[in-house]
């Protein structure tokens, strides 16, 4: 057996800590962007924004197009209940059109337990479906009502709720529109059981969900456990951070909060959809705590160092 020198050992031993260094330096010469793409997986969904940080009126609606177009979103989502209001101003396609950035979605707030005034709600849902189309979208997303949530008791409206919302899909669905549910904090379908109630029992080839990964922390639901649950229900999100604060309606930039963020978007990229997840932080009031564009900017930041590209 050979036994080899102590020169051929200290050769060996030079060499491997040459090679060990060299690794280290060009580790060292990676920077930003470069090392961030190496260790942030592959993602393949696009990432939106939605307006609703900039105010819940008509009148906040261009500039919000305008900033979020300005920083390279892939798309944005905005309200139903705009597009009549923005026809005097050239109407909302011209403004997105402008702004380079295509509309993907529309937050339509619908009543789903007024059983007697059912089809006038899906006849104004429908109709904005189809505003929402010929803008180019393709998202219906449901928003439900308010209710005094310290008597109330989904029992009693579950199957109003229900038939409601399966009627409107089947009218959406006849027009190329998507209608993915909306759990919201402070209505008829808030928390974890009301969810799972709804969407264990409505026509799924008609009804999809569309969460809100803020909301439903906030209705101290785990957002990634429901996700997981209902994966191949899933066409839309709304990805939101959530810390209990005083701005934000309690919420907070992404990536700032208590919600497991990059543990939702892993589980996002396992889902069959290929559409988008729309980033979004509630309007902080006319004396915001921060710009609008500024928070949006923030949000960007966060996802690209988990690997989405603008």
């Amino acid at each position: 057996m050979h036994t080899p020198s102590i020169e051929t050992e200290r050769s060996v031993s030079r060499r491997n800590f040459c090679k060990a260094a060299g690794l280290g330096v060009g580790a060292a010469l990676l920077s930003g962007p470069q090392l961030l793409a190496q260790s942030a997986p592959a993602r393949r969904l696009k990432i939106g924004h939605t307006g609703i940080t900039w105010g819940y009126q008509p009148r906040f609606a261009p500039g919000a197009i305008q900033e979020l177009g300005s920083l390279g979103y892939a798309g944005m989502e905005s309200f139903g209940s705009y597009f009549r209001p923005l026809e005097a101003e050239g109407g909302m396609k011209s403004m997105l059109e402008a702004a380079g950035i295509p509309l993907v979605s529309c937050y339509c707030t619908v009543n789903l337990t007024d059983y007697a005034n059912q089809k006038t709600e899906v006849n104004r849902i429908v109709e904005w479906g189809q505003s929402i189309k010929d803008c180019g979208g393709t998202v219906a997303v449901v928003g439900p009502n308010n209710v005094p949530r310290d008597v109330y008791n989904i029992s009693g409206h579950k199957a109003q709720i229900v038939d409601t919302l399966n009627e409107m899909g089947k009218r959406l669905a006849d027009i190329g529109i998507i209608a993915a549910l909306h759990p919201h904090t402070g209505t008829c379908i808030e928390n974890r059981d009301e969810v799972y109630a709804v969407l264990d029992a409505v026509d799924t080839d008609y009804v999809k969900f569309g969460p809100d990964t803020g909301q439903l922390a906030k209705a101290h639901a785990d957002p990634v456990k429901i996700m997981e649950d209902y994966l191949e229900l899933i066409e839309h999100v709304h990805l939101k951070d959530w810390d209990g604060g005083e701005h934000w309606e309690e919420y907070c930039p992404l990536g700032q909060g208590r919600t497991d963020i990059v543990g939702m978007l892993n589980v996002l990229e396992k889902s069959p959809i290929d559409r988008y997840i729309m980033i979004e932080l509630d309007w902080d009031g006319p004396n915001p705590k921060m710009a609008p564009i500024e928070t949006a900017k923030i949000a960007k930041a966060f996802v690209e160092k988990h690997g989405y590209t603008f």
